[in-house]
């Protein structure tokens, strides 16, 4: 295990570890959000329940669940010792007259944008997975299978019919955005792939996929379940 111990102790080694569970979070979120597409069924969540069933009893997708956790928490843990280590080799902060010139804002910026992250991960899983597992939630059974389902898709109506907890999540969406224009790409980097055949396609994953297309899906299902729940649509 001293590689394990020499891994961590070292800006590298962390930097690394960063990079691939960052990069897992990502593979997740490709999972997530292709199956939370669902809510845009108009079946009254027949489909988004039967989906969270699934997920929540398949047993490979259980055990990777616990990696994903994992993830999350190393990820934010070498985060914080990034920073805080950054943040100790330089006791004295240099002022800048254009710090736009040497970094991009994303980059200066991804504690916050982390931040804010964390935040909304935690109020998500207490407001969807915590309910799923041990919150009272009613059940429904759809006759043509005879299969009696946790009904998920009125916890997600309910939340979302709140203005301001919609209001949150684009704005954790937004964060996620910055988050991730800057971070796909830099786990790449730190892990050492770089070249000028494949970087531009990592540049254009990590902007147009990762940056824009998945956090603009994953704002559209509060926005579209709130105006539901007003009977602006149908």
């Amino acid at each position: 295990m001293s590689w394990v111990t020499q891994t961590l102790a070292s800006s590298l080694g962390r930097k690394v570890v960063m990079a691939l569970t960052g990069l897992f979070l990502c593979t997740f979120l490709v999972v997530h959000v292709a199956g939370n597409l669902q809510l845009f069924k108009g079946d009254e969540g027949r489909a988004f329940n039967e989906y969270s069933h699934f997920m929540t009893h398949n047993p490979l997708i259980m055990a990777v669940s616990y990696l994903l956790y994992a993830s999350i928490l190393i990820h934010t843990t070498m985060a914080i010792i990034l920073t805080r280590h950054n943040q100790a080799s330089r006791p004295v902060k240099y002022a800048y007259k254009h710090p736009s010139a040497n970094s991009h804002w994303t980059s200066r910026n991804m504690g916050i944008l982390g931040t804010v992250l964390f935040i909304f991960i935690v109020l998500h899983m207490r407001t969807f997975w915590y309910t799923m597992h041990f919150g009272p939630i009613e059940m429904v059974r759809y006759e043509d299978n005879g299969q009696e389902y946790k009904n998920l898709y009125t916890v997600v109506t309910a939340a979302f019919s709140n203005p301001i907890y919609v209001a949150f999540y684009v704005l954790a969406m937004a964060a996620l955005s910055f988050h991730l224009v800057h971070g796909f790409q830099s786990g790449f980097q730190s892990l050492g792939i770089r070249h000028k055949k494949y970087t531009p396609l990592i540049e254009w994953l990590g902007t147009y996929v990762f940056g824009i297309l998945i956090p603009a899906l994953f704002a559209a299902m509060p926005v579209y379940m709130y105006l539901k729940s007003i009977n602006v649509i149908g």
